[in-house]
């Protein structure tokens, strides 16, 4: 039997300002919240051309819920203006005061905010916590938490800022500290993450080509490797919660690359997939998938089960989306449970070919800025697909639909991603049926 993939689009909302971060809440009274961050370049007026230009953006805030029939899923809760911001992540962990946002923004800061409980005046909002400057005159570009394996001692981020350097920060009774900060790439460091089994490992990406690692406890000027394996500018890593040593990593050379961090002379595999690769995403639960925002190509799944079991060659393609105009820059799991599998259509239930494929497209029925957007499908000739009955709820609790196995006959998530100059957030679901004896890895 071959698998079987679908995905759909649920809801599109115009963030006015170039969308190029989206995440997921990790925390469990949470997971029905969505943060999206923007950034927007301001032009210097005729006449001011020796004026500096600003950059401003915007902090979303979004609970997704659905009640029987009722559309659209997504509500906006909040949206504050900032300066632009290049990344944004929720620690995996809640705090005392509850859900903690990290936002990288332009002014070369970190910033935190706190979620509030829905049972609170005023109900789940984001209110500032603390911040602390990476460096002056640069611009913060990246973050991550120590917290990926949902561990709470010892609570760190590390980000990496337009001038090439790392800083790893403490956060402790409510403020932030720099632990160290160290020049670690000649041009912008474009990425860093933790390794989430060892959070004294961090890793870096740079302009320079080059994937580095770094131990915390040793002298940060000096990296434990450093790889040229990447022929263009590494923009995303990504450190797996599920199996310990495996490393994503993402290019400008349109290549996928995962690692076995005993041995970063030779990566396990090589998937090609036809843009520059801004994000890499694990699925939350799921070893096998990774979720990779492709820039000029769109948005993909794939299945990495061959690679990781010493099959060799590239991973699979298993999902597509691209019902995006633009730049595919953010792009996150969610940890929602869908009750029930994905509803029939009524027309061609079971499409043989892509929207892409077919020369579809998506009729977007605009209703007003920063509001959301109805959307249908159509055929060439303008005749409508119908969407089928109602989706089913959604709940806040994961549930089996959520943890395929090996003995699971379909799955279904929920998605967000969002591109940028079109500035344009999606939140959209993929169904799948798999077929586990096609993803094993041949044995000799």
């Amino acid at each position: 039997m071959a698998w079987k993939s679908k995905t759909r689009n649920l809801q599109v909302v115009d963030t006015e300002l170039s969308a190029d971060t989206v995440e997921w809440c990790p925390v469990p009274s949470g997971h029905d919240i969505l943060a999206c961050g923007t950034y927007q370049l301001q032009k210097a007026k005729t006449g001011e051309d020796d004026a500096p230009q600003s950059r401003t953006g915007r902090l979303y805030l979004f609970e997704f819920r659905r009640e029987g029939s009722v559309r659209p899923p997504l509500t906006q809760l909040q949206h504050i203006n900032t300066a632009a911001i290049l990344d944004l992540k929720w620690c995996h962990v809640p705090f005392p005061g509850g859900a903690v946002l990290g936002v990288a923004a332009a002014t070369g800061e970190l910033q935190l905010h706190t979620l509030s409980d829905s049972q609170q005046e005023g109900g789940r909002r984001l209110h500032p916590l603390c911040s602390v400057e990476v460096g002056a005159e640069r611009l913060a570009l990246s973050l991550d938490w120590s917290t990926g394996r949902m561990e709470s001692s010892d609570v760190r981020l590390v980000a990496s800022d337009s001038a090439g350097c790392i800083s790893v920060v403490s956060l402790a009774e409510g403020s932030l500290a720099t632990l160290s900060h160290w020049k670690a790439h000649d041009f912008e460091a474009w990425i860093s993450a933790f390794s989430y089994w060892d959070t004294q490992l961090v890793y870096s990406g740079g302009d320079d080509c080059k994937l580095r690692g770094w131990d915390l406890r040793a002298a940060p000027s000096c990296p434990t490797f450093t790889s040229k394996r990447h022929s263009m500018g590494v923009c995303s890593i990504h450190s797996s919660p599920h199996r310990e040593h495996i490393l994503a990593t993402g290019s400008y050379d349109e290549q996928v690359l995962l690692w076995d961090g005993r041995n970063m002379r030779q990566p396990l595999s090589e998937t090609p997939v036809g843009g520059g690769v801004w994000r890499l995403k694990w699925h939350p639960t799921d070893p096998h998938l990774l979720l990779a925002a492709c820039m000029h190509n769109d948005f993909h799944i794939l299945h990495c089960q061959q690679a990781l079991e010493g099959g060799g060659g590239a991973s699979r393609v298993v999902a597509s989306y691209t019902l995006h105009n633009s730049l595919a820059y953010g792009a996150d799991w969610s940890q929602l449970a869908l009750e029930e599998p994905a509803p029939c259509s009524p027309v061609a239930a079971e499409p043989k070919e892509s929207l892409a494929e077919s020369g579809g497209h998506l009729r977007i029925q605009y209703e007003s800025p920063t509001t959301s957007f109805d959307t249908s499908m159509e055929d060439d000739s303008g005749r409508y697909i119908p969407e089928g009955i109602a989706a089913p709820p959604v709940t806040t609790t994961a549930g089996t639909a959520l943890h395929p196995n090996a003995d699971a006959q379909s799955a279904s998530y929920v998605l967000a991603s969002c591109s940028f100059y079109d500035h344009m957030l999606h939140v959209w679901r993929w169904d799948w049926t798999p077929d586990h004896t096609a993803l094993k890895p041949d044995r000799c």
